[in-house]
């Protein structure tokens, strides 16, 4: 069969990539077209021998409303290339991940061309822009969902749902895990304590998050016993390091590298992270951590009449309550980072009542094998 994938950010780069995996082994004689990323033509290509790669996702995601409008002729742009093609490639179905801002337009489309349209991770309208949930039926086949508490909330209204587990978990448990030593040798530092740094992975949010990070990582420096620790920035696959330069400038203890969040998360005393798929990895790799968010001033207006949660962070929604800290808006600042961090890891206690909430969300999640079973509820659906 022909499919037709659809990611828009790492994140949906890393679920597609394994999807697609669980696609191949179900259907060898499958052919795949995306828009995506590295690792989802990494995986076309070591299947099929060609890239399906129509598209790299890191040409221009946004966030929030007001940095939306800059890049709109763009994004315009870009969603009646994804049409056209479709209608060239004519596919047996187009999978949609997560990006709803974007995946919905493809979805009304496709739809009303006759195609069949699967939604894997479902758009958040659990959390905000609830009336979406219209558009997901009257323009999608079959939703796929990753988390538990979804299964309540979509009975609710009446959505028909797949859920085969979190293709998270076994993301992380297969990752390849550099030791600490030669990762920080890689650097030219010598084996000590560090603290990871997760900005996001658009443009947007490095800019807002890499100041406080970076004024953070002053803050804790200057304190006795922490002069020896290290800061390391994990590197977003669709940034450069000149986004981060202007940031950490000449510091010799803060150093940003691309190719290994994983490794980075793993060998972290504690990191502080965007709110985002990276504080559910920081969960699964039993890193303590503390959770910070800033959105444009001009956009949080909006935001405020439309966001129906009570927290941001992935893994609190999962168990319902504070497992760890999540620092908001103006309560996003380098004191109460600091703050916060100096608890994780002088309160023993602190740390281990956190840790084992850790252990709470990984039950609530499943186990291993989502990916390859969600693939094979797609085939059996088609």
């Amino acid at each position: 069969m022909k499919y037709f994938l659809i990611a828009g950010e790492a994140s949906g780069d890393l679920h597609g990539s394994n999807l697609m995996r669980g696609l191949y082994a179900e259907d060898p004689q499958a052919q795949m077209r995306f828009w995506g990323g590295p690792l989802m033509d990494a995986v076309c290509r070591e299947q099929s021998g060609e890239s399906g790669l129509l598209h790299d996702y890191s040409e221009g995601a946004v966030i929030g409303f007001f940095e939306l409008l800059p890049k709109l002729r763009k994004l315009i742009g870009n969603v009646r290339s994804c049409k056209e093609d479709i209608l060239a490639w004519k596919p047996d179905v187009v999978i949609l991940i997560d990006y709803p801002g974007f995946n919905f337009r493809i979805a009304e489309f496709a739809h009303k061309r006759g195609f069949k349209v699967f939604y894997y991770i479902a758009p958040k309208v659990w959390a905000t822009r609830e009336r979406r949930v219209k558009k997901i039926k009257a323009y999608v086949d079959k939703l796929f969902i990753v988390f538990p508490f979804e299964k309540e909330y979509f009975d609710r209204k009446g959505v028909s749902y797949i859920y085969r587990g979190n293709p998270l978990i076994d993301a992380v448990d297969g990752a390849a895990i550099e030791p600490r030593a030669s990762l920080l040798g890689s650097l030219g530092w010598s084996d000590a304590p560090y603290i990871a740094l997760l900005a996001g992975s658009r443009a947007g949010e490095v800019a807002s998050m890499m100041k406080i990070m970076v004024a953070f990582a002053d803050l804790l420096h200057r304190v006795p016993g922490y002069k020896d620790f290290r800061f390391v920035v994990a590197g977003a696959p669709s940034r450069s390091a000149a986004d981060y330069a202007p940031y950490i400038g000449g510091r010799d203890y803060v150093k940003v590298v691309f190719g290994k969040t994983y490794s980075i998360l793993a060998g972290a005393e504690a990191a502080v992270i965007n709110s985002g798929t990276a504080s559910l990895e920081a969960v699964l790799f039993g890193t303590p951590q503390v959770v910070g968010y800033v959105a444009s001033p001009l956009t949080v207006p909006l935001a405020r009449g439309m966001i129906r949660i009570k927290y941001v962070s992935l893994g609190n929604l999962i168990v319902g309550r504070t497992v760890f800290r999540e620092l908001l808006q103006y309560y996003f600042t380098p004191e109460n980072v600091c703050a916060e961090v100096r608890h994780i890891l002088e309160d023993k206690a602190y740390r281990e009542q956190m840790l084992a909430g850790y252990e709470e969300i990984r039950t609530l999640l499943g186990g291993k094998g989502a990916s390859a079973a969600t693939a094979r509820a797609m085939i059996e659906n088609l």
